[in-house]
């Protein structure tokens, strides 16, 4: 047995019943979704254009690697939506919104949540990264 297939059966995903199987039917269900939003889809055609297949991939590289623990993924998602100079917290609510009913019509309930908890972390991530990318972080004061 691999390491990879190690890792993955004692990763949280794997817990709550997590598949590669179920992450390619949320990758998918959800930017179809997202394609379809009168927000966040002209942003996603913009950036992807035609590149779709590859994207999704990606994408499913990426739920793996962060639930299953696979290491499948290689990228930078932090300076992908950094170069972004239109995202606002806006697109981000909208994103976090499909994402967990996504999540809750095609998960079971705890892969839902997992899926959500972790979806949550990483837009804060990625807020904070973008926020610091465009020197919108509050000054920090030190006492005394």
């Amino acid at each position: 047995m691999t390491g990879q297939a190690t890792s993955s059966r004692f990763s949280p995903g794997a817990v709550v019943g997590i598949n590669e199987a179920m992450i390619v039917e949320l990758v998918h269900g959800f930017y179809a979704a997202v394609r379809a939003d009168p927000l966040l889809g002209p942003i996603f055609h913009r950036e992807i254009g035609d590149g779709w297949d590859a994207h999704l991939a990606k994408l499913c590289d990426f739920w793996s690697s962060v639930l299953l623990m696979t290491g499948r993924f290689a990228g930078s998602p932090m300076a992908a939506h950094t170069a972004l100079p239109d995202i606002t917290p806006a697109h981000f609510v909208a994103w976090l919104a499909l994402f967990r009913q996504t999540a809750e019509r095609l998960c079971p309930p705890d892969a839902a949540a997992l899926f959500v908890a972790r979806s949550e972390m990483i837009a804060r991530s990625l807020q904070l990264g973008i926020a610091a990318r465009r020197g919108e972080l509050p000054a920090l004061h030190r006492p005394g």
